[in-house]
């Protein structure tokens, strides 16, 4: 035993340690710059870049770490590259550790839900801006775990460096066990030595991890997580400058009930609108998936104030047609106008690129609310409101929290501004996911199925947020949705969708209640959950 102590802390196996570790940083360090710029070409929307990063992967994971050190350190001298052996070593194992680090990055960006970047698009955030705000936060918590795997194998790894006589712990250990012939003695004290090692990288990934985690600490003021660049409390500013709003919106939305407009009121409302200017024109919009259409020609105007419900079976291109009007997807023919400006095109008709798609998305004005919420998984709900306005708009951070403040208040849920997504019901989210929408104060609103992804017991308290945008706030709307009922009372005119192609539109009440072509009719029967009145009040 006493032998044993003697050679745990023998000066000739602990400077072997520090050579060890300087392998092992070299490695990691180089290995995630590497690892960084490999993801990136794999990410990239250039194919020549991502077959290059694809090559390099195959390669350098295909081959043995152990001969990419003997060619780091004899066969780069043969071109006039000749390194020290601790820096050949660093550099394999960097160029080892690159692919996994790269695959593990690649796996973190893609884990972040797709609905979230599509409702980052859709917000006007350009590609930096998402990944800086939206995919990285929420991409590096799911990583740490891999990375301090990744640590801990570089690190275990660094031993094979002895093969190009660096003097590290793995070859002092052998040195000593060969002239001693103490063996078990030795190897038992360097295992043991790479177990504290490896221990404490351990440790500080459960440290880093819990310095992340969102609901550690419920009522504190700070945590670590709000000091980083994607976080959204600054040093120079406290949330408490914000003003809070005091008032319980859930009641304040049933205090009132809603007035269902008159056969007299709707038609002056008719009248108010049809002199409106035109707020979307859709023009021969054709596009198709895998060679299948899913819009074929479509044909679309509304005007300034006008509330249009889209109806339709699925599938039959409500959703294609809201995201076009908002350009998260592209389309093979056909025009898009908002405002009179035709969406996707410069000047000289040149197509825009992502970062000019995305600066026009926030400059026309066009707010979109998704079937699935899409609420950034890691801000609670008054940062889902007010970080967008900070990051796209430019505004300050106390009239950005001011604003979600206000918006939150008139959806009914001030009372839960810093809840995150999670702990919200799906009411509440979609509420949220409105009030985010509302916040650069859209021209137009679109809404995509808002109450389909909820429970019943739940969907009143979103249709009546939209209620009111529609008929108190008089909101350029388009809704696709299978709720006939609120259609009839909201809607100023329906559209019927079916192959991609508008088959019916006209006014709501009247379409609803006598529909002209067949299959309008068919739909309307089916849907017996929802009928709509008989008559107007």
């Amino acid at each position: 035993m006493s032998l044993f102590l003697h050679y745990l802390s023998l000066p000739y196996l602990l400077e072997g340690i520090e050579l060890t570790l300087e392998v092992t940083a070299l490695g990691l360090g180089g290995g995630l710059i590497l690892g960084l710029i490999l993801a990136g070409m794999q990410l990239s929307r250039f194919w020549v870049l991502a077959a290059i990063a694809r090559a390099y992967t195959v390669i350098f994971r295909g081959t043995p770490l152990i001969l990419q050190m003997v060619f780091a350190y004899d066969a780069l001298p043969h071109i006039g590259i000749k390194l020290p052996a601790v820096l050949a070593a660093g550099l394999a194992l960097a160029c080892n550790e690159a692919p996994f680090i790269a695959e593990t990055l690649r796996a973190g960006v893609f884990g972040v839900d797709r609905g979230q970047v599509s409702a980052g698009q859709a917000l006007g955030m350009t590609p930096r801006v998402l990944m800086w705000r939206v995919i990285a936060p929420q991409a590096i918590r799911t990583m740490i775990p891999a990375f301090g795997n990744e640590a801990v194998s570089a690190l275990k790894n660094s031993s094979l460096a002895s093969v190009i006589a660096v003097q590290e712990l793995t070859l002092r250990s052998t040195q000593l066990a060969s002239s001693t012939f103490d063996f078990f003695s030795i190897f038992f004290a360097s295992g043991l030595l790479y177990l504290v090692l490896t221990t404490a990288i351990s440790g500080i990934q459960l440290f880093i991890e819990w310095l992340l985690d969102l609901d550690r600490a419920k009522g504190r003021k700070r945590s670590f997580a709000d000091y980083l660049p994607w976080r959204r409390v600054e040093l120079a500013t406290s949330i408490a400058d914000a003003p809070a709003c005091q008032a319980e919106p859930a009641q304040a939305l049933a205090a009132e009930p809603l007035r269902t407009l008159s056969r007299e009121a709707r038609a002056k409302r008719a009248a108010t609108i049809a002199r409106n200017n035109v707020a979307v024109e859709v023009t021969d919009l054709a596009k198709s998936y895998n060679g299948q259409k899913v819009l074929d020609g479509l044909n679309l105007t509304v005007r300034v104030g006008e509330v249009i419900a889209l109806l339709g079976p699925s599938g039959s291109g409500k959703s294609t047609l809201l995201r076009c009007i908002n350009h998260l997807e592209n389309w093979e023919a056909g025009a898009v106008r908002v405002g009179g400006r035709r969406l996707g095109l410069n000047e000289d008709g040149k197509v825009l690129s992502p970062r000019a798609i995305a600066n026009e998305r926030a400059t026309v004005g066009v707010g979109m609310v998704f079937q699935q919420f899409n609420l950034f998984a890691h801000l609670t709900a008054k940062e889902n409101v007010a970080g967008p306005l900070r990051w796209v708009h430019g505004m300050t951070r106390i009239d950005a929290d001011r604003r979600a403040n206000e918006l939150l208040d008139r959806v009914g849920l001030s009372h839960r501004a810093d809840a995150l997504p999670r702990h919200l019901s799906g009411g509440q989210q979609q509420r949220v996911a409105i009030a985010r929408a509302l916040a650069p104060n859209p021209s137009v609103l679109l809404l995509d199925e808002p109450t389909s992804a909820l429970d019943p017991e739940l969907v009143n308290e979103v249709l009546e947020v939209i209620r009111r945008l529609a008929i108190d706030d008089g909101l350029t709307m388009i809704i696709s949705t299978h709720q006939v009922r609120f259609a009839d009372e909201v809607a100023d005119r329906v559209a019927f969708l079916s192959g991609g192609a508008i088959l019916e539109e006209g006014p709501a009440h009247e379409v609803l209640t006598n529909p002209r072509h067949p299959l309008t009719a068919r739909f309307l029967s089916v849907m017996e959950t929802d009928k709509v009145p008989e008559a107007v009040r």
